[in-house]
Formats: C-alpha cells, structure tokens, sequence
C-alpha cells in the first residue's frame, strides 16, 4: 500500500466513526520521517479512542499494523503511526491548541471528501 493509499484508507476509517474536519497533509518534501498526516477530530475523548480503534481496525484488516500507538488512553490526541502515514486523531479543543496545520504550512493539505 502506497502512503497515498495508506492516507486514504486513514481518512476513510476516521470518517466512519463521524469524525471532523478530517485532512490529509502531504508532508514530502517537508518531513523525511513521513510522507503524509491524516488530522481528524471529535468531540470527546470516547471517539477520540473509537476513531482510533476504526483506523487500528480497517488497517489491520489490509494487513498494515501499526508501528506506534500513543494518546490513546488518555483520549486527548492520539496518534498511530503508519510508516509512510501518520494519524493524528484530536479531541477539537486540543487540535485548535497543538496548530499541526499552522506548524507545518508548508505541507499540501487537502480536505477529506467521502464520494
């Protein structure tokens, strides 16, 4: 799976669960680490963690573990790493604080759109 399909397959999972303002962030170019941040948010720690667990879930089922999982328990910004992906899902008022869009503009963003 490419990271493209990777973000998308990201992006998919969280939306499932009714996340928020989900975007795709093209970091080449921009980060060695990654090639692309999928940012999603919800409103409470509870689907915070059940987005989380949708994305664990729908990549495991395509065979794509996880490499690092962090945030989860306390349910404010979790983020699963993918290798070439990286999801960040926040609860709304700590997207707002930590600004990923803002701190890395210089990555391409695209909104997520369901067809």
């Amino acid at each position: 799976m490419t990271g493209q399909e990777l973000a998308l397959a990201i992006a998919r999972a969280a939306a499932e669960k009714k996340a928020s303002d989900i975007v795709t962030m093209d970091m080449r170019g921009v980060m060695d680490s990654t090639d692309y941040f999928v940012i999603s948010s919800a409103n409470t720690a509870t689907q915070v963690r059940a987005i989380a667990d949708s994305i664990e879930e729908e990549l495991a089922k395509a065979g794509v573990p996880f490499q690092r999982k962090e945030g989860y328990r306390e349910g404010e910004w979790v983020l699963l790493d993918y290798g070439d992906a990286i999801a960040h899902v926040f609860r709304t008022d700590q997207r707002g604080y930590y600004a990923l869009e803002r701190l890395w503009g210089d990555a391409k963003l695209t909104p997520f759109e369901e067809h």
